[in-house]
């Protein structure tokens, strides 16, 4: 049957794809560094001695000096106090306690917070969002197709539940 097999995702084919091309080119890069070092020794150490300096003796270097460490800001984004000030004070406000100081039952915001723990996060992305919606990936197909699909599949189940269950209590039924 179709419904238990497990169809290919393109993304994830195209993740594994992008993770192996990096990883030769990670192993590239390590095998061109290697060669860089390599020739870098042979540089510092010539086959021929210069005549210029004792036998065994180095040449003198002069040391590089060291970047100053960064004493930039670090940045951050603007927060809006405001709108944080008003949802804490809102959520301790004096109406929401009785008079012994026990916090009320609030049977709306119960039902609030209920709808939007079932509503879900709101996105992050909503351009990838709509190109999700509309199908604009390429190997995806759009997301109202795979909703219609799965509302039918869903009715069927339903349907075939519905069937079975009838079929047990006709026959209950014609036995007493």
């Amino acid at each position: 049957m179709a419904w238990f097999s497990k169809k290919a995702d393109p993304i994830s084919d195209r993740s594994r794809e992008l993770s192996a091309e990096i990883a030769a080119l990670e192993a590239q890069i390590r095998e061109l560094d290697s060669q860089t070092q390599r020739s870098q020794e042979s540089q510092e150490n010539p086959r021929l001695r210069s005549t210029a300096l004792p036998h065994g003796a180095a040449p003198h270097r002069i040391p590089e000096p060291s970047a100053p460490p960064s004493t930039e800001e670090p940045i951050f984004e603007d927060v809006d106090q405001d709108r944080l000030k008003a949802r804490g004070e809102a959520a301790v406000a004096p109406e929401h306690f009785n008079e012994l100081g026990v916090r009320k039952y609030d049977l709306p915001a119960l039902l609030h917070r209920l709808r939007n723990h079932f509503r879900g996060p709101s996105t992050t992305n909503p351009k990838l969002v709509n190109y999700l919606a509309a199908g604009g990936i390429q190997g995806l197909r759009p997301l109202r197709y795979e909703k219609r699909v799965a509302r039918n599949r869903f009715v069927a189940l339903v349907l075939f539940l519905f069937v079975i269950l009838l079929g047990i209590i006709l026959a209950f039924v014609r036995h007493h």
